[in-house]
């Protein structure tokens, strides 16, 4: 009884929670030494990324070590392998709070899910760390998936070993010790060992095709498989009916501010189906961003089967309002248009129930449990592209809801996730159907413009210099007209246009200057608010330089590539989470300039403005990233295309 009791997944997570309070209180008193960095972070330089390596043992200090690399450069983030054992489950819990980011697999539970999650994360440049002693031992003997990772990759290893003066013994296979608080830690790093290709005992595994076969699950955490994603399942299908009454006037607010379209707010609950003739698939996508970065894909199913409709979903005004410009005329003979309807289990059943879609397609972070059990209860096939899972979201999932996450994606036919860190995140929270990574948003043509608009805009302007604060967030054009007022002595016909992500919020910005919503040109004033939806390619063009929004604020930055793909020098504040392939692609081609902070603006806006040769460097080093980042990804569309056409029984062409 005592044992079950200790095993029961709620005494774990508080177990699990005690040890990671513990671990972080002695990580603050204790005295630290690292010896051995400067061969480490050599190899980094040569190869790109390195795989750590330290005996199951030092498993306690090893989110220190991963802190302390972090902070030294040596990594970007923590990437960790540990066993889908229960031990491996209960230290995950206990070191999420240090922002360990981990990978799940061992020699024998889902091994290969968490070498091919470890090998694109080299592949992409970021180092991993293992125990090659785990699970189960023999203590300091490695198995083979160490060497096995290092021959396939070609990175280093680089042994990591620990010793705290004062620390308590533990009788396990590994003879852990715990660290105790207040004392001193010797942490050092061995040389760099590489490995010969073909080393190993076997080729570390490839990448499985995503909608082919289902490789075996790794088993998952005690209580995950059944009993507590089930509880949480029902807890948030009881929560969002009990909210149902509450989410109707709240629709009607959101309508009273434009941010819903009153007539059509019925389609929130899932009313309004028209189901056409034939097979039918289901797209949903959140917003402009993404609608923009389906549109080939779904030229492509039309395209390759003639009896194919698309009932496309969207969340926002802006995106319905703005879509039928960007169909072309055989797309919107076949595509129809819904307001997506929100979570509840009523509203979702009546949706499915009425347009009855053969298949379903999502996009990025468009992960919501009731509608993926509807789905799932009914027999249709999702696939989700563009996956993204940020390290936050992960860290939430894997704390408060492992099995439900588990379960939801394992929903899904394949996910095509948007970089190889998305990967890791999602094999990490127990996704099986992973196949490579790719980002839809590289293969966007570049953003268009009409010529009269655009001359209008040039004549108006004349050869007034231009910063271009494109797709900001709140807080940001404070900020950016900061730096504009403290460059206007040294540019006293500097023109700053603001184009806030969400053009409703033009009005309240810069009241004094000219609104684009209103109709009016810049005139000689310092500002000029963009506040209409399709238009940022105009500005692109215009621009002298443009800062990227969301990445002054902790947004996390807007796609780099629009800028990049129109011939301007693009700024970049210090949050563009959300776009980091694109992002160090640039840093590495010097087609950017990354600012610290907000201060660095203005100094930043200056030297492009008064350096032509800094200015040509960057566009060239940014169209070289958009070029090399869009040739992969060209073919993608049609590849997702392919995917969705395959979950149909007769490839929708019957």
């Amino acid at each position: 009884m005592l044992r079950k009791l200790i095993r029961h997944p709620s005494v774990l997570a508080a177990g699990a929670w005690l040890l990671g309070a513990y671990l972080a209180f002695v990580y603050r008193t204790t005295r630290w030494e690292l010896r051995g960095y400067d061969a480490a972070a050599a190899s980094v330089q040569a190869n790109g990324a390195v795989i750590l390596s330290f005996w199951h043992e030092n498993l306690p200090l090893m989110p220190w070590v991963v802190l302390e690399c972090r902070r030294r450069g040596l990594l970007r983030r923590g990437h960790v392998l540990v066993s889908h054992h229960r031990d491996g489950m209960f230290i995950g819990r206990a070191v999420a709070r240090f922002h360990v980011e981990l990978a799940y697999g061992s020699s024998s539970r889902g091994g290969a899910a968490g070498l091919i999650a470890l090998a694109r994360l080299l592949e992409a440049r970021e180092s991993v760390a293992i125990t090659p002693d785990g699970p189960r031992g023999p203590r300091r003997q490695a198995a083979a998936g160490v060497a096995e990772l290092a021959a396939s990759s070609g990175k280093a290893v680089v042994p990591i070993a620990g010793r705290c003066r004062h620390a308590i013994g533990i009788k396990s296979w590994d003879r852990m010790e715990i660290p105790l608080p207040f004392g001193r830690a010797h942490v050092v790093a061995g040389p760099p060992i590489l490995v010969p290709p073909g080393a190993g005992r076997r080729p570390c595994p490839s990448s499985p095709p995503p909608w082919t076969r289902r490789p075996t699950p790794p088993t998952p955490p005690p209580g995950a498989r059944g009993a507590e994603a089930v509880l949480m399942l029902r807890f948030w299908s009881v929560l969002t009916r009990l909210a149902a009454p509450l989410l109707r006037p709240h629709l009607r607010r959101r309508a009273r501010r434009g941010k819903e379209e009153a007539t059509r707010l019925p389609e929130r609950e899932g009313h309004g189906a028209a189901r056409p003739d034939g097979p039918l698939i289901w797209v949903h996508a959140a917003s402009v961003g993404e609608v923009r970065a389906l549109l080939p894909v779904m030229e492509a199913l039309v395209a390759q089967a003639p009896r194919l409709h698309v009932l496309l979903t969207t969340g926002t005004v802006t995106s319905a309002r703005q879509l039928p410009d960007w169909l072309s005329p055989a797309l919107a003979a076949r595509l129809t248009h819904r307001y997506a309807p929100l979570d509840v289990p009523g509203w979702v059943a009546r949706f499915l129930d009425g347009w009855r879609p053969d298949a379903a397609l999502r996009i990025e972070s468009e992960i919501w449990p009731n509608t993926l059990e509807a789905l799932r209860v009914r027999g249709v096939p999702v696939l989700l592209v563009n996956g993204r899972m940020s390290a936050r979201s992960a860290a939430l999932w894997r704390r408060f809801a492992p099995g439900l996450a588990r379960r939801m994606l394992e929903g899904f036919r394949g996910i095509i996730p948007r970089s190889a860190e998305d990967a890791a995140r999602f094999s990490a929270l127990g996704a099986t159907r992973l196949g490579p990574p790719g980002d839809l948003k590289f293969a966007a043509d570049p953003l268009p413009a009409d010529p009269a608009r655009l001359e209008a805009l040039r004549r108006a302007i004349g050869t007034r210099p231009v910063l271009l604060a494109a797709s900001t967030h709140p807080g940001e054009e404070a900020l950016v007209l900061a730096a504009a007022a403290e460059l206007r002595g040294r540019f006293p016909d500097l023109l700053t246009i603001l184009a806030p992500r969400h053009p409703e919020r033009g009005a309240a910005l810069a009241p004094e200057a000219p609104h684009r919503a209103t109709g009016a040109l810049p005139d000689a004033g310092p500002a000029y608010v963009a506040d209409t939806m399709g238009e940022l390619g105009l500005f692109y063009r215009l621009a002298s330089v443009a800062l990227v929004g969301g990445s002054l604020v902790p947004h996390g930055g807007q796609n780099p590539l629009e800028a990049a793909r129109l011939g301007c020098p693009i700024l970049l504040g210090p949050h563009m989470a959300n776009f980091m392939e694109a992002v160090t692609a640039l840093e590495a081609e010097r087609g950017a300039l990354r600012l610290p902070d907000a201060a660095a603006l203005a100094p930043a806006v200056a030297d492009v403005l008064t350096n032509p040769e800094l200015s040509r460097s960057l566009v060239a080093g940014a169209a070289r990233v958009a070029a090399r980042m869009g040739g992969p990804a060209a073919r993608l569309p049609e590849r997702v295309a392919e995917a969705v056409l395959a979950l149909l029984p007769d490839g929708g062409r019957g």
